[in-house]
């Protein structure tokens, strides 16, 4: 069988787009520049890393809410619940990380079976067609469509069976240590990549079959030394 590599979406294949979302709050009478937004970013990623790592879910409005308060905005929590409602239709996470879509081009142009394995809201394949990224993957594994989110095994295994794929033969790249590298690993997948894209840090100890890559070429001698 090929093997298999799958990309988690935000802060691994797309971030959040500080322009898209200034103009998105400007429609709510809201100025907040994108130089404001990127200021305020370290710290509202930090309060979020240290939720993540309390076990508090996925704790996007509070992400939102830091970010905006910082930016300047006042009363965030009206805007943020707006944003939420708003983000199966205009998701904020939709500027492409070249390096890592080259990557993943590189290796489907191979014959390895990519796809997108991503915690998110339902609507992330019509995202990755509105911005001409859908037709690079063999698969885009949505949880919110599935309705299993990482770090269940199941949604893994869902995703082999996508992909026609084995555990034997699959690596899985991403920015969330507990869902992305323990979920993949904890599924009996070949290798993990943690890609800390931020701020956030990988633990002190990095158990076996798991590899820190910080940018695109790490994540290529990680492939080859998983045998992809």
């Amino acid at each position: 069988m090929a093997p298999v590599v799958t990309f988690d979406a935000g802060q691994t294949l797309v971030d959040l787009d500080l322009d898209f979302l200034a103009r998105r709050l400007g429609e709510r009478g809201v100025e907040v520049t994108p130089t404001r937004l990127a200021a305020a970013a370290p710290a509202a990623w930090k309060r979020f890393d240290e939720l993540n790592a309390a076990g508090i879910g996925h704790p996007w409005k509070q992400l939102m809410t830091t970010l905006l308060a910082g930016a300047g905005a006042d009363e965030p929590a009206p805007l943020v619940d707006w944003l939420w409602d708003e983000q199966p239709r205009a998701n904020l996470w939709r500027k492409p990380i070249e390096p890592i879509i080259a990557l993943a081009k590189e290796l489907a142009a191979r014959g390895v079976r990519t796809a997108v394995l991503s915690n998110s809201e339902g609507g992330l394949r019509a995202l990755f067609e509105e911005i001409g990224l859908a037709h690079e993957f063999h698969a885009i594994i949505d949880s919110g469509v599935v309705g299993i989110d990482k770090p269940d095994p199941r949604i893994f295994a869902h995703t082999l069976e996508q992909l026609g794929g084995r555990a034997e033969d699959a690596v899985h790249i991403g920015d969330s240590w507990t869902a992305d590298i323990i979920g993949a690993l904890g599924a009996g997948w070949r290798g993990a990549i943690y890609y800390p894209s931020r701020a956030n840090q990988a633990p002190a100890a990095v158990p076996a079959r798991a590899v820190v890559a910080r940018d695109a070429d790490e994540m290529r001698r990680a492939l080859t030394a998983f045998g992809i």
